[in-house]
């Protein structure tokens, strides 16, 4: 299963084939989506939120074009790979429970971050977890606060992308943000602001917005043609995701209808006069943010604001590190002479330590596994949840398994015959403490609870079939339920049982192919007699040939090499007979006290 929240991010259960959640839109979410359904056979089911699957076809072409069309790389997925692989997509509300497969139970709830975002809730048996993907435990213009209900999980795996930074006010964040892209514009400059198409881009654009209509500007801001216009109109549609604010004020005046903003063509980038350019990607790894970037960061006047994360490697990250002026290798043949000023400001829309650690108290987890973040950074946050609230918590390495102790025992249902094979004395019915009414209660349409009140060992065969709970049968079913024949093991074992002087003058010698009947018979009699008075509760049957105590089967034994004869003589100066034991599996208890017994005793005639 594939629950989306936007890439191939979290494998929730396995049954013939791992079943993934998808969890937001952003690429590092659903990057490898229709490859992993179209190309590598993945047929199981996709659970998206509703603007996941609206947005996912976009995020996943334009990668495609990016990727193929405008850097020459290999081809993962084609167009028609994306439209095939949303085909097989359930899109699921918030808090909609969904059953799968009869065993795995998931369940959405809102995750802040990025338009369609879900946490994730999974259940099998009573193990329960939580993947929280990305979230934002703090609301900002557009969108809300993660929210999710109370649970008693087994684990929490939580990104951890800002793991030890505590964020100051947003308020104070925004009051400077705007005052650096002012004062820039306002000096003739140009602003480019490197963001993602979906969730920074919207959240600035409403803050530039709002700023350029109460203070009168003229300066134009722009949007970089393409992607982020296309995700902007799904903002517009589904504004019942989006924070409460936007949704109250939608029926005057929809928050994303941007008076100020408007669509930027290539041509125009060195346009004289100031201006703001929204620009993806937002680490200016590449695309059409780099291509300005070349073109503007020479020019003293020029500010290039960084509102989010950047990955080492990027030039978003180098210039995060440089001090101007300063020269940025853009890639091995291009060096750029950066003379512009560099604003750094954190508009993530992942949360901050504080955040994590409300979640982590809040939810109460028995684990924690931490996810997506820096090491050095991961480990201090684990100390900080071991020591504030002692649960144990991990952040393995790419391919590091982790072994999180869960539930113990599983639930399973019990046929009527099991049951009855076991209830006493190793069960017994809470409801009732009559026999009598075990077979009354066995026949109602009711569950009847059963539960251990001893250390004894019910027998029986725990079967598990595709879509069926777990049930435990009585071994007599089980052939029935494969379909094969019943097949009954017989064990064998010639037991030597010493005879007293009296008795050696009629004991029959091996290798005696006719003894006397008589002889047969006084051995029989004489062993049921001694058997007789230590086994009283079960049934015998002597017919002069064998004696038989229920399937438990004896017989003299006159061959002078038995293959079932493995004893040396008990006592080389005593005579013995030999008797022959046959018993099925069923009675294989009753057989080897009968045999113990047998080892020990000594016929006589009087």
């Amino acid at each position: 299963m594939i629950l989306c929240h936007y890439l191939l991010s979290y494998v929730v259960y396995i049954s013939s084939v791992a079943e993934p959640g998808i969890l937001t839109s952003h690429l590092d979410h659903i990057g490898a989506l229709p490859y992993f359904t179209e190309v590598c056979g993945y047929n199981g089911p996709i659970y998206m939120t509703y603007p996941t699957k609206a947005l996912a076809p976009l995020m996943l072409e334009d990668y495609r074009k990016v990727m193929v069309d405008r850097r020459g790389e290999e081809e993962q997925f084609s167009s028609e790979h994306i439209t095939e692989c949303m085909k097989k997509v359930t899109a699921v509300d918030l808090k909609q429970t969904v059953l799968v497969d009869g065993d795995l139970l998931i369940r959405a709830y809102y995750a802040g971050h990025v338009l369609g975002a879900a946490m994730f809730y999974a259940k099998v048996g009573d193990a329960a977890i939580v993947y929280t993907g990305d979230y934002n435990m703090t609301p900002d213009r557009h969108l809300g606060a993660a929210q999710i209900d109370r649970l008693q999980l087994d684990l929490v795996i939580t990104e951890s992308t800002y793991a030890t930074t505590f964020r100051d006010s947003k308020y104070a964040r925004e009051r400077e943000f705007l005052e650096a892209v002012h004062k820039c514009v306002a000096s003739g400059g140009k602003v480019l602001i490197p963001t993602f198409a979906l969730g920074r881009a919207q959240e600035l654009c409403m803050l530039l917005d709002d700023y350029w209509e109460r203070m009168n500007l003229k300066a134009p801001i722009y949007f970089a043609a393409g992607l982020t216009i296309q995700a902007n109109m799904y903002y517009k549609v589904l504004i019942n995701w989006t924070s409460q604010k936007v949704k109250s004020t939608s029926a005057t005046r929809n928050a994303f209808d941007f008076k100020n903003v408007h669509s930027f063509d290539r041509s125009m980038i060195n346009a004289p006069g100031p201006c703001v350019l929204f620009a993806t990607p937002g680490m200016i790894s590449g695309g059409f943010s780099l291509e300005v970037f070349k073109q503007w960061a020479p020019c003293e006047q020029n500010l290039i604001t960084l509102p989010g994360y950047c990955v080492a490697g990027t030039v978003g990250h180098r210039l995060m590190s440089a001090k101007t002026p300063a020269k940025i290798n853009v890639d091995e043949n291009t060096q750029i002479d950066v003379r512009c000023q560099i604003h750094q400001l954190s508009f993530s829309p992942h949360t901050d330590a504080k955040g994590i650690l409300d979640l982590v108290k809040f939810l109460s987890p028995k684990h924690v596994i931490l996810v997506h973040g820096e090491k050095p950074k991961m480990a201090l946050l684990k100390k900080g949840i071991e020591s504030d609230f002692g649960i144990p918590c991990y952040y393995p390495a790419n391919n590091e398994i982790v072994c999180i102790p869960s539930t113990l025992y599983v639930k399973a249902d019990a046929s009527r015959e099991f049951l009855k094979s076991s209830l006493s004395p190793n069960f017994k019915f809470l409801n009732t403490s009559s026999r009598a009414d075990i077979d009354l209660i066995l026949n109602e349409r009711t569950e009847s609870f059963v539960q251990v009140c001893d250390d004894r060992v019910a027998e029986g065969v725990l079967t598990m079939q595709k879509n069926q709970h777990p049930k435990i049968v009585h071994q007599n079913e089980l052939v029935a339920m494969v379909g094969g024949e019943n097949h009954e093991v017989q064990f064998a074992y010639c037991c030597p049982v010493r005879v007293s002087d009296e008795c050696k003058d009629v004991a029959p010698s091996p290798g005696e192919n006719t003894p006397p009947v008589l002889d047969k018979c006084l051995w029989l009699h004489l062993l049921y007699t001694k058997l007789s008075n230590d086994f009283q509760d079960v049934t015998y049957q002597n017919d002069g040939d064998r004696l038989q105590i229920e399937s438990f089967t004896v017989s003299v034994c006159l061959k002078e090499k038995c293959p079932h004869r493995t004893h040396v003589s008990p006592d080389s100066t005593s005579e013995t007979v030999n008797f022959c034991c046959l018993w099925s599996m069923v009675d294989e208890k009753l057989a080897w006290r009968v045999i113990s017994i047998m080892k020990n005793l000594e016929l006589k005639t009087g």
